[in-house]
């Protein structure tokens, strides 16, 4: 039993906060540190990324519905609405992190590359993350 004192937000514990983090920095720095994704960032116009980012949270909501909610999502709408978007949230902070460390997420110089590279990164990042969130 998990024990009340250890939850970072309700229905999301501490430790799935570190498997998260984990998770999304397994893929967050082999896709990270690749040039191809450096130029990538560049050339890609603003609604692909939108795109990206879309099918990023498709991708966390649907493994995370058939591996936690596949019965019951109407009983846990926010529980899954919300272990969905602090996958999400979590990948994109751990990637910021990683990019900005390695020079590669000029915020002040070009805040648009930086914000096109993060969310890219991020799509891997996100559903290594998902799938780390699972182990117990």
């Amino acid at each position: 039993m998990k024990d009340k004192n250890k939850r970072f937000i309700s229905g999301f514990f501490l430790h799935d906060l570190v498997q998260v983090i984990v998770g999304a920095t397994i893929l967050a720095i082999p896709v990270g540190f690749t040039q191809e994704v450096w130029e990538f960032s560049i050339e890609l116009p603003v609604r692909n990324i939108i795109g990206i980012f879309i099918v990023s949270i498709i991708f966390i909501s649907i493994f995370t519905y058939y591996h936690y909610h596949n019965i019951s999502i109407k009983k846990n709408w926010k529980l899954f609405m919300k272990r969905v978007s602090l996958t999400y949230v979590f990948s994109f902070i751990t990637v910021c992190i990683l990019l900005i460390l390695i020079n590669k997420a000029p915020i002040y110089s070009d805040l648009v590359v930086s914000f096109k590279r993060v969310i890219i990164v991020t799509l891997p990042a996100s559903m290594s993350a998902a799938i780390a969130d699972t182990i117990k």
